[in-house]
């Protein structure tokens, strides 16, 4: 599959949202050509580099983004909104003349679903805490996803202060209980003494 790169010094995750301002000739002619085929573009942290400018070093895992909104920002400036979908791995990645990052990924297949064990109700219960705090999307999402382990890491793993190579660390797991795991272990740098 080979798809269009928008590296960015952030992680998208499945499920999430994420806004964009799009300037640069690359990305619009990028977002143009993914409206019109209706196709993902991926979503990648840059390990070196900058979002403008020279092409940036792109992690080897992302997630395939499909927008699903388009409006003007105050500037005058295109937005974007895109969803998250689906992670992937790079297995290669090239630069075309305009500058624009293509790559060569292999889709992961989604997580099975897994129910939120016990000892990992406290993520559950902070991330609704979170939620009714910082609204968005996920604020008012059904029951059930609260009882889902994979969806709960993703959207703590969006919302608490991590560095971003913490965040592509939790992208890169690949069991929802371990992704927990990691998260209970971050818990006590955000405790108020």
């Amino acid at each position: 599959m080979d798809i269009p790169l928008f590296p960015l010094h952030t992680v998208l995750f499945p499920g999430g949202e994420i806004a964009l301002r799009i300037f640069e000739p690359r990305y619009l002619d990028m977002v143009r050509d993914c409206a019109r085929g209706d196709s993902p573009f991926g979503v990648c942290l840059i390990l070196d580099g900058n979002e403008v400018g020279e092409p940036a070093t792109p992690a080897a895992v992302g997630t395939l983004a499909r927008i699903v909104d388009f409006s003007t920002t105050p500037d005058g400036l295109l937005g974007i909104r895109a969803l998250g979908t689906q992670r992937f791995r790079l297995a290669r990645s090239r630069v075309r003349d305009n500058g624009a990052a293509h790559g060569e990924v292999e889709p992961w297949p989604d997580e099975a679903r897994v129910a939120m064990p016990v000892e990992f109700q406290l993520l559950a219960t902070i991330l609704e805490r979170l939620l009714e705090k910082t609204g968005g999307t996920h604020a008012k999402a059904a029951r059930e996803n609260f009882d889902d382990a994979g969806w709960v890491g993703f959207r703590l793993a969006e919302l608490l202060p991590l560095d971003n190579r913490e965040r592509q660390l939790l992208l890169q797991m690949t069991a929802p209980l371990e992704r927990l795991a990691q998260l209970m272990h971050t818990l006590p740098r955000f405790q108020s003494g």
